[in-house]
């Protein structure tokens, strides 16, 4: 029966990931790719003039032992952990993506609370990861 359960759960959330980064691609496009680059790799066309470069996004989790760093993600993008980068700080977007709560699963396994948007955009950089 648990396995039945397992398996269920784990076709309803398929659906539901794969949704939610085609959301995170929207909102990558919008917010993200100015300085990330439409292909996420740091070469966006502000890239040139930023002190700081724009970190690759495709190898976040290669840089982090081959664990996507969720946790850390989600403070750069709300600002709990400002990122210095054009003599000033990353952009915060933590009121951008304000809305409904939603729960993620930190890389520790542990239940992370931000908002459904920001749980879009991991899922979307979460699916450009170099293996």
């Amino acid at each position: 029966m648990r396995v039945i359960s397992c398996l269920a759960a784990m076709l309803i959330a398929a659906p539901a990931m794969a949704q939610e980064a085609v959301e995170g691609e929207a909102l990558y496009g919008f917010y993200c790719a100015t300085c990330h680059g439409v292909d996420a790799q740091g070469n966006g066309p502000m890239a040139p003039s930023l002190v700081v470069q724009p970190s690759n996004l495709t190898t976040l989790a290669v840089r982090n032992d081959g664990v996507f760093p969720t946790t850390r993600v989600i403070m750069r993008i709300d600002g709990r952990d400002p990122l210095v980068s054009h003599g000033s700080m990353m952009p915060v977007y933590g009121d951008f993506f304000e809305g409904k709560e939603a729960f993620t699963e930190a890389e520790t396994g542990q239940p992370v609370l931000t908002s459904q948007p920001i749980v879009d955009l991991l899922a979307y950089l979460e699916s450009l990861q170099q293996e």
